[in-house]
């Protein structure tokens, strides 16, 4: 998934962790976008056809679909485009991205170039997915459940964590400068700061097609669940420093903002 991934179970063996790690890593190979051969770029290479897809990425997509709209719009995966106009067509792990085409402009809405059925998924040409965040989110929830009720799944800082903790008053989690105790609850953080590269960083506004500019380089939200809370904090960093603090009190349980 490029970046570090950890798990914790209160009352679980080492292999029923390693299990999984497995699991993350199988799936994050069908989800990646960097691979030809990975089932999101099969659908990604299909314009204007259905596509069978798996029970993971039916539900994923769907997932995608309801951010989009409960994020009015700010929260869109289909970002594939943009991501490769600024240059991040490969891990930055092999190289700095080195923008190859011309920019774009708003990104169309998601319901718009995506449709999901039972088992299949169909994209309109021009259009392309990367499920970045969301399917880290999406990822730590299922996985905290798999593993017991009183566990911990932090998928490059998306959390989902269950039950009372090691020392049973919650899962202890940074946000920010302080230190949180989740309870059936998830988190995570939204940055600029991370992924850059000269002038540019991996977080498209969809509303330019371009890098988000917005005022606050950093949003770390608790919510309900893993897959949640990512999306209230890229939301709040793209509503920027005014509106943030309103759209995080309406959204989430607890948050940090950092210009």
């Amino acid at each position: 998934m490029g970046t570090n991934c950890s798990l914790f179970a209160v009352g679980q063996s080492r292999g029923r962790l390693l299990e999984g790690e497995f699991w993350v890593r199988r799936l994050a190979a069908r989800l990646t976008r960097f691979s030809a051969d990975s089932e999101l770029s099969k659908l990604n290479a299909s314009p204007g056809r259905w596509v069978d897809v798996s029970p993971e990425l039916e539900a994923l997509l769907k997932e995608s679909l309801l951010a989009f709209e409960n994020s009015a719009g700010l929260v869109n995966v289909a970002v594939l485009r943009s991501m490769e106009a600024v240059g991040y067509t490969r891990p930055l792990s092999e190289g700095l991205p080195v923008a190859t085409e011309p920019r774009l402009s708003r990104l169309p809405a998601l319901p718009d170039v995506l449709a999901v059925r039972a088992g299949a998924a169909r994209l309109e040409p021009g259009a392309g997915i990367d499920l970045g965040g969301i399917a880290k989110g999406w990822m730590a929830d299922r996985l905290r459940d798999s593993l017991g009720p009183n566990a911990l799944a932090n998928l490059g800082g998306d959390l989902s964590a269950g039950g009372a903790g090691p020392a049973g008053d919650g899962w202890p989690v940074g946000l920010g400068p302080t230190t949180v105790l989740l309870h059936d609850q998830g988190a995570a953080t939204s940055s600029v700061r991370q992924r850059r590269w000269s002038e540019q960083h991996h977080l498209i506004d969809p509303r330019t097609g371009l890098p988000a500019c917005t005022g606050l380089e950093e949003v770390s939200v608790v919510a309900t669940s893993g897959v949640e809370a990512e999306v209230v904090a890229k939301a709040a960093l793209l509503v920027g420093p005014q509106l943030a603090p309103i759209y995080c009190a309406a959204h989430a349980l607890a948050w940090w903002l950092s210009p």
